[in-house]
């Protein structure tokens, strides 16, 4: 199989996966389900539905949350996209639950599990956090995936080709950007090796990246504290914090969200001091891919860079293992 034939292998996978669905019944809620890392994974899907979609609400819910207060609507007229990678207790339970109220299933896993067992269908991903995985085949990129074909099966997207060829380019933009980062994230790193909290700024369709470098990457990896804030939500209340020497990491995103990032920059730059730290969507090659799909696509090359430059500069930095944890599969919780 040549490398093309391969890349576009998981679009045909996931258009047949959504095809089977809609052959078997009228969708008219998408909800995406996961927990902590692979929740926010789905963000890049839900930011585009909502954005795209006329004919098919979309709706995202950690795992826990949407078994113990399902919401009314689901039932057979609802698509569920399912997400763990080893199969989390709480997801899989969740699916049961989806199951039994009569909806459609899909599972996004590394690991057959439970999760693969209950639900109709299934695609593979491959870990964001392993170097040799391709990021158009990473939970994120096959939720996305899904997104696109759902909507383009239903209503018809009129960029949906142009979309699948970004697909066909985002690692090689990714590779790139890997290379360009790793002294910008080094330095960085050495500024916050004493840091107790690093703030993390995002909006829109980046707003799910900032999320996940938080929780994920920065207080589940290396247990240092990291609220995140919106950056249209900034002048509502947190800019009340900020000072000379408060750390702020900023995603610039690229996109209709991106004069709110510049808004919150604008004031960061007059307020805040050497600790504020910049990442803009057009440095790491967004504007190498179409205007007309660029912004659905920032989750997707910002993720990865956070994860596996930006994480990993700070692990160094701090002489922090990004593998150790004090509680996750420790203790009973």
């Amino acid at each position: 199989m040549g490398e093309k034939d391969e890349r576009t292998r998981i679009q045909d996978e996931v258009a047949g996966v959504v095809s089977n669905v809609l052959a078997e019944r009228e969708v008219t809620h998408v909800a995406w389900v996961a927990a902590g890392g692979s929740n926010g994974g789905f963000y890049a899907a839900h930011y585009f539905m909502e954005r795209e979609c006329k004919g098919i609400a979309s709706h995202m819910y950690t795992s826990n949350e949407f078994v113990l207060a399902t919401p009314a609507y689901v039932d057979e007229h609802t698509l569920c996209v399912i997400c763990s990678m080893r199969g989390t207790k709480e997801t899989c339970v969740a699916a049961k639950v989806a199951k039994e109220r009569g909806a459609a299933t899909v599972a996004l896993y590394v690991n057959e599990s439970d999760l693969t067992k209950t639900c109709d269908q299934k695609i593979a991903y491959e870990s964001i956090a392993l170097d040799e995985s391709r990021t158009e085949r990473v939970n994120s990129s096959v939720a996305l995936m899904i997104a696109m074909s759902l909507t383009d099966q239903t209503e018809g997207y009129a960029h949906y080709d142009e979309a699948m060829r970004a697909f066909d380019v985002v690692d090689a933009i990714y590779r790139k950007a890997f290379d360009y980062a790793q002294p910008l994230a080094h330095e960085w790193a050495a500024r916050m090796a004493g840091q107790k909290t690093i703030y993390v700024m995002g909006s829109g369709p980046a707003y799910g990246s900032a999320y996940i470098f938080s929780i994920c990457n920065i207080e589940e990896m290396l247990q240092i504290d990291s609220p995140t804030i919106n950056s249209c939500e900034f002048f509502h209340g947190p800019f009340e914090v900020l000072d000379k020497a408060k750390p702020v990491f900023l995603l610039v995103s690229v996109g209709r969200c991106r004069a709110a990032d510049e808004r919150a920059l604008d004031f960061l730059k007059r307020y805040g001091g050497e600790n504020v730290y910049v990442l803009d969507g057009k440095e790491i090659g967004l504007n190498d891919l179409p205007d007309t799909v660029s912004e659905y696509f920032n989750h997707i090359l910002f993720s990865p860079i956070l994860n596996n430059v930006y994480m990993r500069a700070l692990s160094a930095a701090t002489s922090k293992d990004y593998n150790t944890r004090r509680y996750m599969w420790k203790v009973a919780y």
